[in-house]
């Protein structure tokens, strides 16, 4: 049995980390998150959820007492955006050195200067490499279901390592959409009660993430990336047994969408991955063979699934809400490094173009899609690319 749920993916987030039965929340409010943390204080006052709720000082001191918390050994949970998540930065990689499994929500916002507190990526991806994984939702139900996996994910034993779920403010934190939520019995059943793969014991005191030497130190990142690599494994693995049990999968790792007849596929994340559907629809209608990937985790990055979606395709364009200041926006690195072959061959990999699209909250409508994917067409047919990096619509 489920029940519906109409609301914002703001209010949804609160509603999944009260399903997974989080124990400490860390608050502190910042736009467009703040409804998500006053959400869990009503459910925490009213009894329907059993957790710690802390009034920290600062999006620092949130990520602090989560790590405080996690490493006493019970499950946590906060949520941010834009600067409070760049404040939050020395604690990030604490969390992942610590292998901490810690969910949190973030809010996509755009970072100042100048003032914006409407949507693109620049918050999340600057903490690329901390050792967090990343999953981008493209819809609240989504947000739901990606919470739930990701505890089971990063508490399993093979990782160890906190997440961020993502989804981009105003477009989704406050839009309200019908949400399907398993009884409680039912998610119970598929996340069970959290085993920490370690924890602070006053009766069996012991050192953790003191100082190491040079000797050591480079065998823990190692231990990190190993991490990562199993995380990509199970990603699918969880998403699909998710499926199997309350009707919804995500695509695992990529969403693919007509991709596999596809000439032309457009690479993108979050919300800019649904309104593509439509445009690809309209150009099929066109005779353009053109398909979708929607990357729905950034790290550990699906180089593979990449390298099987370029197998036929003659080109990939990535469509980015975000830029790399001095090289290009983070998708289209990201595809051109995952393409790179390791040995010398006789088939050449397909042409890579990169749009900047909805930096800053600006409007990417289907139509823009269009004719984003008619403008990569023309490249292909003619075997190359104009314009190595397009900022789409830029005013003059």
């Amino acid at each position: 049995m489920t029940q519906t749920i109409i609301d914002t993916a703001n209010h949804i987030a609160a509603y999944a980390a009260k399903a997974a039965r989080v124990k400490v929340v860390a608050a502190y409010p910042i736009t467009p998150q703040t409804t998500i943390v006053e959400k869990i204080a009503e459910f925490v006052e009213s009894g329907e959820m059993d957790a710690e709720y802390i009034r920290v000082e600062s999006e620092h001191s949130a990520m602090a007492a989560c790590v405080g918390a996690e490493a006493a050994g019970v499950r946590t949970f906060t949520a941010t955006s834009a600067h409070g998540l760049a404040l939050m930065h020395e604690v990030l990689h604490w969390a992942a050195g610590s292998r901490l499994p810690i969910v949190m929500a973030v809010v996509n916002r755009a970072m100042g200067a100048p003032w914006s507190i409407w949507p693109d990526f620049s918050d999340s991806l600057s903490q690329r490499d901390t050792g967090w994984l990343q999953f981008y939702c493209a819809d609240n139900q989504e947000v739901f279901d990606t919470i739930i996996q990701a505890y089971k994910i990063c508490e399993d034993k093979r990782v160890l390592l906190p997440a961020m779920v993502c989804s981009e403010g105003l477009i989704l934190s406050h839009t309200f959409m019908p949400v399907k939520a398993p009884e409680q019995e039912e998610i119970d059943d598929f996340l069970p009660p959290y085993d920490p793969g370690w924890a602070l014991d006053v009766d069996n005191p012991f050192s953790h993430a003191n100082l190491v030497s040079p000797e050591w130190y480079m065998e823990f990142r190692y231990m990190i990336q190993n991490a990562m690599e199993n995380a990509k494994q199970l990603i699918p693995e969880v998403d699909r047994e998710y499926g199997r049990r309350f009707g919804f999968e995500h695509g695992g790792l990529i969403e693919k969408y007509q991709c596999e007849d596809a000439d032309l596929i457009l690479v993108t994340m979050g919300t800019m991955g649904s309104e593509a559907k439509i445009s690809v629809n309209n150009l099929r209608k066109e005779g353009l063979k053109v398909g979708l990937a929607r990357v729905r985790v950034f790290r550990p990055f699906p180089k593979e699934e990449i390298r099987k979606l370029a197998e036929n395709a003659q080109m990939l364009t990535a469509i980015d809400r975000h830029v790399s200041f001095g090289m290009e926006g983070f998708l289209a690195t990201e595809i051109k490094a995952s393409l790179y072959s390791r040995e010398k061959s006789a088939s050449d990999p397909p042409l890579v173009a990169g749009f900047l699209a909805g930096i800053g909250g600006r409007d990417v409508t289907y139509r823009d899609i269009e004719l984003i994917a008619k403008k990569s067409w023309k490249w292909m047919q003619a075997g190359k690319i104009e314009e190595e990096t397009v900022w789409w619509n830029l005013r003059e």
